[in-house]
């Protein structure tokens, strides 16, 4: 019997039609602007990051990752400590020889606007490292405490073991560095935890001369001088109210919890630090009430 298909197909001298191929074209995306630089404000003399926190998160983790088998500084200033590095050129030495400083308060804010720019966060410490290990939490980075006094960091130290189980402990040891053996044996411990951060928390300026001064001898990716955030995770102080800290005025908190250990620093410090920006700001010829 014939086939059916084959008498009713086409006839085969027909012209053939093929299809065309359809290639697709790559989908063409505009160039990207390269990224802009971080942001620096010099206030008396210091150069102090203007960024955000998720920006300062980020550059803290880029250097735990980096690799680069060195210690990286980063450094919290606010008013008390900017006069102390007016005061005392070495320290302000110091605190630029940091990769990163971070501005700390309203004095930093103030200071800032004067000159006509704005700062884009305020990166107190006692905010910041809480908002790191949360970030970053589960990737097994570890971190070390050191500062305080024995009591203090211990308990310090167990509050963020409970707050933070993100990041692993790597160890603990007070503050009170009084000789070099007792300095050497606190290193060789810090160094043995294998820590990615370092919580140096001495106050200012002994933290920031202590991690410059052995910034060699450590092995350790990130050293960050934390002043007394032991003393908030200890519960020996307590934070201002929300509403307080967002006006910010979190220092007449610590004034009336410690009177007699802040009268100096607020009472006299503030005024004269107000009073060398304004100085700072005349010397080159800012009109301030244009800032």
């Amino acid at each position: 019997m014939p086939d059916t298909d084959f008498f009713n197909s086409p006839a085969l001298d027909a012209p053939l039609v093929v299809a065309p191929v359809l290639v697709p074209t790559p989908e063409i995306q505009s160039p990207q602007p390269p990224a802009l630089p971080d942001e620096e404000v010099a206030i008396l003399g210091v150069r102090i990051a203007n960024i955000t926190r998720a920006r300062a998160i980020e550059l803290i983790e880029q250097k735990i990752l980096a690799d680069e088998g060195k210690t990286h500084s980063i450094y919290f200033v606010n008013a008390h400590t900017l006069n102390l590095a007016t005061a005392d050129r070495a320290y302000r030495r110091v605190l630029n020889s940091a990769d990163y400083v971070f501005g700390d308060g309203t004095g930093v804010r103030w200071a800032a606007r004067l000159g006509g720019i704005r700062m884009q966060a305020n990166l107190v410490g006692t905010d910041l490292v809480p908002a790191l290990f949360e970030a970053t939490a589960g990737k097994d980075y570890r971190y070390f405490m050191l500062g305080a006094d024995e009591a203090t960091v211990t308990r310090a130290a167990a509050v963020a073991r409970e707050k933070w189980p993100g990041w692993v402990q790597a160890g603990y040891h007070h503050g009170y560095l009084s000789n070099a053996a007792t300095t050497e044996r606190a290193i060789e411990q810090i160094n043995a935890s294998r820590p990615d951060v370092l919580l140096v928390g001495m106050g200012n300026p002994r933290q920031e001369r202590w991690i410059a001064e052995h910034r060699e001898a450590l092995r350790v990716p990130v050293c960050l001088g934390i002043g007394g955030l032991y003393d908030y995770w200890a519960e020996n102080v307590s934070r201002a109210p929300d509403w307080l800290r967002r006006a910010g005025h979190e220092w007449l908190w610590r004034l009336w919890q410690q009177p007699r250990d802040k009268a100096h620093r607020y009472l006299v410090g503030n005024p004269l630090f107000l009073a060398r920006i304004v100085a700072e700001r005349l010397r080159q010829g800012v009109r301030l009430d244009d800032a």
